[in-house]
C-alpha cells in the first residue's frame, strides 16, 4: 500500500458519534478503505466539540463541553481498537514513521474548540495524556480562550486573545500540543505568532486573497505561518475555495496550494480537507480520490514539493514540538 498523505483536519470521529456508524465502513467522506485506496499514511481525527445553535441542531440540547469532549474520546478509541489491524495511533512524528514500517495507518488526536477547556488549564494535560496533539482554539464561538473569525472587520481585527488564552498557549507549547489557529480571529492570529514559541499550524484554511472569506488566511498571515516555520492545510470546501455551487473542483485546490506557496513557502503547505465537516461535492468524490489530486498536482510542483506537502511538512512541525 502507498501511503503518502498526511490530512491535518476531518470530522468524521463527530459522525460516527452521532450516527452510530463504525469507522471501519462509515458512510462518509473517509472510511478505513478509502484511507487505504487514499493513500493515508496519517490521518488528523478531530474530536469537534459543536456548542451553542450547532450543539442544539447535534443534539438536540446543548451538551457540556468537557463531558461531549470524554463521550467523542470514548467513540475515537473504541473505533481504534476495532480497526487495529489497519490503523494505529501516533503520538509523535516517529510514531508515523514506525507505523509506516510496519504497514499500518497512523491516526493522531485533534480537537476542534477549546472550549472544554473552560478556563481550567490543568485539563490541558489531562488531555495530552488522552494523546491530543493539536488543538483548533476556536471554532465559531467566543470561548475562555479567545474569539473566532468574524465578517466584521472591527471584530476580527481587535478581539485577540485572552490573558487565559495566553497560557493555554504557553501551556501547549510546553506540552508539545500543536496550536491550531485555524478559525480564530485575526488579532488573535497574530497573537498566537507572537508569543508562539513553537511552528503553528492553520489546519484547514484557505487563501483570502483568491476567496474573500473571514475564514481564509490574509496575505500577511500568510507569510507570518511560513517565518514561524507553521503549516497551512488547504480545505477543500467550495466557499472556501471559490463557490461552484456546492461543488470542490481539483484545479481550486490546487490554485489556493499554489498560491500559499507563493506567500508562505513551500515549507508550509499542508493538507487541511476537512471532510466529512464540509457540504459540498468533491470532484474526487472522497478520501479514495486522493490519487487523482496528487497526479493533478504533478502539472504545477515537483515531486519534492509534492512530498512536502503531503507529509513532509507536517512531520516537520510535528517533530519541532517535542
Amino acid at each position: 500500500m502507498n501511503m503518502r498523505v498526511i490530512d491535518l483536519h476531518c470530522d468524521t470521529i463527530l459522525g460516527c458519534y452521532t450516527r452510530a456508524k463504525a469507522l471501519r465502513d462509515y458512510p462518509g467522506h473517509i472510511s478505513l478503505e478509502k484511507l487505504q485506496k487514499g493513500e493515508c499514511l496519517a490521518q488528523c481525527f478531530a474530536l469537534f466539540i459543536p456548542t451553542h445553535e450547532s450543539g442544539r441542531e447535534y443534539f438536540g440540547v446543548e451538551r457540556d463541553p468537557w463531558e461531549l469532549y470524554h463521550a467523542l474520546l470514548k467513540c475515537y478509541k473504541e473505533n481504534m481498537a476495532a480497526c487495529a489491524d489497519v490503523i494505529r495511533p501516533a503520538l509523535t512524528a516517529g510514531d508515523i514513521r514506525k507505523n509506516k514500517e510496519s504497514g499500518f495507518i497512523s491516526s493522531i488526536l485533534t480537537v476542534e474548540d477549546s472550549v472544554e477547556i473552560n478556563g481550567q488549564l490543568e485539563r490541558l494535560d489531562e488531555m495530552f495524556l488522552d494523546g491530543v496533539r493539536m488543538i483548533t482554539l476556536t471554532w465559531n464561538y467566543e470561548n475562555s480562550v479567545g474569539f473566532p473569525n468574524s465578517a466584521e472587520p472591527e471584530a476580527h481585527l481587535s478581539k485577540g486573545m485572552k490573558p487565559f488564552g495566553i497560557q493555554v498557549l504557553e501551556r501547549m507549547n510546553e506540552l508539545g500540543i500543536i496550536v491550531d489557529v485555524s478559525h480564530l480571529s485575526e488579532a488573535g492570529f497574530y497573537d498566537v505568532a507572537r508569543y508562539s514559541k513553537k511552528p503553528f499550524a492553520a489546519s484547514h484554511s484557505c487563501c483570502r486573497a483568491l476567496k474573500d472569506h473571514s475564514r481564509n488566511l490574509t496575505d500577511d498571515q500568510l507569510r507570518s505561518i511560513g517565518d514561524a516555520g507553521g503549516v497551512v492545510g488547504i480545505n477543500f470546501y467550495d466557499v472556501f475555495l471559490g463557490n461552484r455551487d456546492g461543488f470542490t473542483a481539483v484545479e481550486d485546490i490546487i490554485r489556493h496550494m499554489v498560491y500559499a506557496k507563493n506567500k508562505a513557502g513551500i515549507e508550509s503547505v499542508a493538507l487541511g480537507s476537512d471532510l466529512d465537516g464540509i457540504e459540498s461535492t468533491l470532484e474526487f468524490l472522497d478520501y479514495s480520490g486522493y490519487p487523482r489530486l496528487l497526479a493533478a498536482m504533478e502539472k504545477k510542483f515537483t515531486a519534492d514539493e509534492i512530498d512536502k506537502i503531503c507529509s513532509g511538512n507536517f512531520l516537520r512541525v510535528f517533530s519541532a514540538q517535542m
